[in-house]
């Protein structure tokens, strides 16, 4: 199977050669997600797993075949509290209502909830894009199979 366009000669991995049609947008697109990881103040465990959440809920091939289904220790609140929200947010974003941030004010400062949530976002994009781009889980050059 193929990509719904063709492949640029900018970017890494498949999913970078798609934006790298425009270079300054991969460029952007790559430092969003590396602040994301290295400066949002969230622990990139917790985002790895809201990440791997997202990609089942979004239905990204690429994305779930990258690591699988989210794997963490259910006592910890603060990654539970997050990929529940991820989880909620993949399912209908329009539902999320206040009870809901009072939630996430139990384990999160304002801070990171404005981040959680735009990292969310990012990722629904970024997976949605995937998808609709048909990128596939043989194209993941980190694939392992996919964890139903």
């Amino acid at each position: 199977m193929s990509t719904s366009i063709s492949l640029s000669k900018n970017g890494n991995s498949p999913f970078e050669k798609l934006l790298g049609h425009n270079d300054e947008i991969l460029q952007k697109w790559n430092e969003l997600e590396n602040a994301f990881f290295e400066t949002s103040g969230l622990d990139s465990h917790l985002l790895e797993q809201v990440r791997r959440t997202l990609a089942f809920g979004n239905g990204c091939e690429y994305c779930m075949a990258k690591a699988g289904k989210p794997d963490f220790d259910e006592n910890n609140q603060r990654i539970k509290a997050a990929t529940a929200f991820a989880e909620l947010f993949a399912i209908d974003h329009k539902a999320i209502a206040a009870p809901h941030f009072d939630y996430l004010r139990e384990y999160f400062s304002e801070k990171e909830i404005s981040v959680l949530c735009s990292f969310i976002s990012f990722l629904t994009a970024s997976q949605r894009f995937g998808k609709i781009m048909n990128l596939t889980e043989d194209l993941q050059p980190e694939k392992g199979a996919i964890q139903n």
